[in-house]
């Protein structure tokens, strides 16, 4: 078959290498602008637009997929592949390809629906998680799918490491029923279940609130690393807390009042407290935690907020 993939981050890159591996012919590869990176603020392809050129496929770069009509509309394609592209397909690109469009979803829909749905399942507490294939249409996330691949999260997984491994099996996934669609055996079930929303994660989601328990504090540090990445206030300042783990040993501690023992760096919650692993002060680079503590006062460290 004829292709077109939309993509544009990391996640979506294994999906396009192994189609681009496979019997089928991908005639364009469509993707984000060039965007600012870095503290020096560079302009920087998609690592999808990377690779499609790593690949010799061309390239068609776009903020709004309709940009693109007067170019796409002519040419002939069977199916379309989307995988965080960063944009809706409306019509009438959504009914050109011959097959239309299927979308690979880090997520088990119709749970987590939205732009950031491995980052909400985490935060949430979910025990799985996953990718589901399925046929694009109108509304938010809401086609039939085809298939879909579940992998469980558990207590020490972040949102960045889920969606690598995701973002790998979910390629299989894509490119199996891409063939299905080939040989015209693919099969699509409706969504059934409750539907929740997973929207794009601003700065506060990512403020670490350690008057929650330390199960809800720990989940919400793992959901949102690597991005947008968790902080506090300590002082007048942000601090970023890279890692951290549940100290069920310790004993209890006020809400974000901080100690050291021995070794380790604690931070009190509203039950256990959570020992600090890495963290990241305003303008240092990232250490661990009983680095940043050395200069604290013996008996009063202070707390973080």
């Amino acid at each position: 078959m004829r292709l077109v993939v939309a993509g544009s981050p990391a996640a979506a890159v294994p999906t396009l290498t192994t189609l681009a591996a496979g019997a089928h012919a991908i005639e364009r590869v469509i993707t984000r602008p060039p965007a600012p990176q870095g503290r020096k603020r560079i302009l920087t392809p998609t690592p999808v637009a990377v690779e499609a050129e790593r690949l010799g496929i061309p390239v068609l770069a776009a903020r709004r997929l309709s940009e693109l009509e007067p170019e796409l509309l002519p040419l002939s394609v069977d199916l379309g592949v989307i995988v965080a592209y960063g944009g809706l397909v409306r019509e009438p690109l959504l009914s050109w390809p011959r097959l239309g469009w299927i979308n690979l979803h880090f997520s088990l829909l119709p749970r987590w629906r939205g732009a950031a749905p491995v980052q909400h399942a985490v935060m949430a507490g979910d025990a799985e998680t996953g990718a589901t294939v399925f046929q694009l249409s109108e509304g938010l996330d809401e086609g039939d799918w085809f298939a879909r691949v579940t992998t469980p999260i558990g207590d020490h997984r972040t949102a960045g490491s889920l969606l690598d491994e995701l973002s790998r099996s979910g390629a299989r996934l894509v490119a199996d029923v891409v063939d299905q669609l080939a040989a015209g055996t693919a099969v699509a079930r409706p969504q059934v279940g409750e539907v929740t929303l997973a929207p794009k994660l601003q700065r506060d989601d990512a403020a670490l609130r350690f008057d929650a328990p330390a199960e809800v504090v720990h989940a919400r540090l793992r959901g949102v690393t690597p991005e947008p990445g968790a902080y506090c206030v300590w002082g007048e300042q942000a601090l970023k807390v890279h890692e951290a783990a549940i100290a069920r040993d310790a004993a209890p501690l006020p809400p974000g009042t901080l100690r050291r023992d021995g070794s380790r760096v604690l931070v009190g919650t509203a039950t256990e407290p959570l020992e600090l692993l890495r963290v990241q002060p305003a303008g240092r680079p990232s250490m661990a935690a009983a680095d940043w503590a050395r200069g604290w006062p013996a008996e009063h460290p202070g707390s973080v907020t």
